[in-house]
């Protein structure tokens, strides 16, 4: 398979903070990578270098073979990268609706598409981002997201602070973008819906990749759970 996304061998600092020591990971087309690790580790930082808000001094990242670290926001973007960001970020002065087609760009998600995804956005489309519930926040994010149409999308914690039978619903989701073929990167808390959905992992621990394989690997792999999932 072809590889849609590399991260190769990127050192990011928060201003004289040095956070990623030359990470590297790959996307395969069409396939889901999650990033695993304990919090701090620079798991969103990893995002951030990939979506442009932080520029790595060192390496790069590369979209379809070409570089992309150093380009604005909106041209990553517009390149074909959506991201849901952790805290999920809408919009809470907009309805849902405004929320969703405020970015959207023409491909095969459309309003109806997404609502048809998630329900309860259709029903609470007028409604403001600041009423909806945290679990409405993050199916709208991820709408949001998708009426950008993006090749490859970007989740980063998704199932953060969601209520069990939400986290069932999102994990659903990420299921059938699979089934779409389209490539995500997931940065994911929860171990058991990233090994259910990934093709591959990586785990990150102190800034460094110190661990990848398949789901199947680690899952077989106690030592390497315990000594870099397990919560300390």
């Amino acid at each position: 398979m072809n590889k849609i996304l590399e991260v190769v061998d990127i050192h990011s600092y928060y201003g004289e903070t040095h956070i990623l020591y030359g990470v590297s990971l790959a996307l395969e087309e069409g396939g889901i990578a999650a990033l695993l690790g304990r919090n701090g580790m620079g798991k969103t930082t990893v995002v951030r270098s990939v979506w442009g808000v932080v520029t790595p001094k060192r390496g790069l990242v590369t979209f379809k073979g070409k570089t992309i670290s150093g380009l604005k926001l909106y041209q990553i973007a517009q390149a074909g990268i959506g991201v849901v960001p952790q805290g999920r970020q809408i919009f809470a002065s907009l309805s849902v609706k405004e929320n969703l087609t405020m970015a959207a760009r023409k491909g095969k998600w459309t309003l109806e598409r997404v609502y048809a995804l998630f329900p309860i956005l259709s029903s609470r489309s007028r409604v403001k981002g600041t009423l909806l519930s945290g679990g409405e926040q993050q199916m709208l994010s991820i709408a949001r997201s998708l009426m950008t149409n993006p090749e490859v999308l970007l989740m980063d914690e998704p199932s953060e602070g969601l209520a069990p039978m939400v986290v069932s619903h999102i994990g659903d989701v990420i299921g059938e973008l699979h089934q779409e073929k389209l490539s995500i990167l997931l940065v994911e808390q929860n171990l058991p819906m990233a090994l259910k959905l990934a093709d591959y992992v990586y785990i990150l621990s102190k800034g460094q990749i110190v661990y990848e394989s398949t789901p199947k690997d680690l899952e077989a792999d106690p030592k390497i759970k315990e000594k870099h999932l397990a919560v300390a």
